[in-house]
């Protein structure tokens, strides 16, 4: 019997509320709704853990089942004796069965194992590889995937989310990692972009000339020199129209090259275009194209010697 007194007591471990003169459990049914959860050292962090791994888009069941490890140990740490781990084995063989029911599910770890492995060599941000993932499925929920290779599927998902992210990548950039030929790459993302209705902003050289001079085998002293005057370069040029229909890449690197000529930092076309990934013929185009409309010929002949 609940004597009436105000000295109540909670109880943590329990989830209870009890009174502290006459024992009685007012409330047994607490929740800890963690208002309070704050870690002070790598100790209380570990012992502090309430949930697993948040969930991804980027594993077929978004990480939510379970997985039996591959080390022969037990939850203590001790290694499993030589008699259980036949039967360990069994038990991980088929654990990795049942996460995969069907065709379609199978289809889908497969690409997302793929655009994983992509992603990571190309060094992508998390936040891309969601966003990749995301397409991906959508393309599988939608039907888009049948009748076509699973490979171009997941790239193409890595080239829309790069744009999406506005972080750009060019299809040659990713048809280095993929196993698939970049003209079925770009016949995939056609399709894809269509179907799904993504909105997609054009791929400008200003969104590659600050990637293109911070690399290293460009290797500028002062690559925000170079970066500042391509840029001046570059929208000269688009004010006064002189160059339509050449890829951004192909523009970036023309204009790169000029700027390293102007900022007395030289670059060889052969070491833009491998940058670029474009022909040596294509950077000497596009840079007496630009020279010659912004009659920097002679100014560039002085400034290189």
């Amino acid at each position: 019997h609940y004597c009436g007194s105000t000295h109540l007591v909670k109880d943590p471990d329990r989830a209870e509320i009890f009174c502290d003169e006459c024992g009685v459990v007012v409330d047994g049914q607490r929740i800890d709704h963690g208002t309070e959860y704050r870690i002070f050292d790598f100790g209380e962090g570990i012992s502090r853990v309430r949930v697993g791994a948040s969930p991804t888009f980027t594993i077929h069941d978004k990480g939510l089942s379970t997985e039996i490890s591959c080390r022969n140990k037990d939850s203590f740490g001790k290694s499993i004796p030589t008699r259980n781990r036949s039967t360990l084995y069994r038990m991980r063989r088929w654990q990795r069965r049942i996460r995969i029911s069907g065709a379609t599910e199978r289809t889908l770890a497969y690409g997302l194992t793929e655009l994983n492995r992509i992603a990571s060599r190309m060094g992508l941000p998390r936040n891309i590889i969601e966003t990749a993932a995301l397409i991906f499925r959508r393309a599988s929920r939608e039907n888009l995937i049948r009748g076509r290779n699973i490979d171009s599927v997941a790239s193409a998902s890595i080239y829309a989310a790069c744009r999406l992210c506005k972080v750009p990548r060019t299809l040659n950039e990713i048809n280095k990692f993929d196993k698939v030929d970049v003209k079925e790459l770009s016949r995939t993302f056609r399709f894809i972009k269509m179907r799904l209705k993504l909105k997609l902003k054009l791929i400008t050289p200003p969104d590659l000339i600050p990637r293109f001079c911070s690399n290293e085998e460009l290797n500028f002293s002062e690559p925000e020199k170079i970066i500042r005057r391509a840029l001046e370069i570059y929208y000269e040029v688009e004010e006064r129209k002189l160059i339509n229909g050449r890829a951004p890449e192909s523009v970036a690197a023309g204009i790169i090259f000029i700027a390293s000529l102007l900022e007395k930092q030289k670059r060889t076309q052969k070491e833009v275009a491998k940058t670029a990934d474009v022909t040596e013929v294509t950077v000497r185009a596009v840079y007496k194209e630009i020279a010659n409309g912004l009659s920097l010929l002679e100014q560039i002949s002085l400034k290189s010697f």
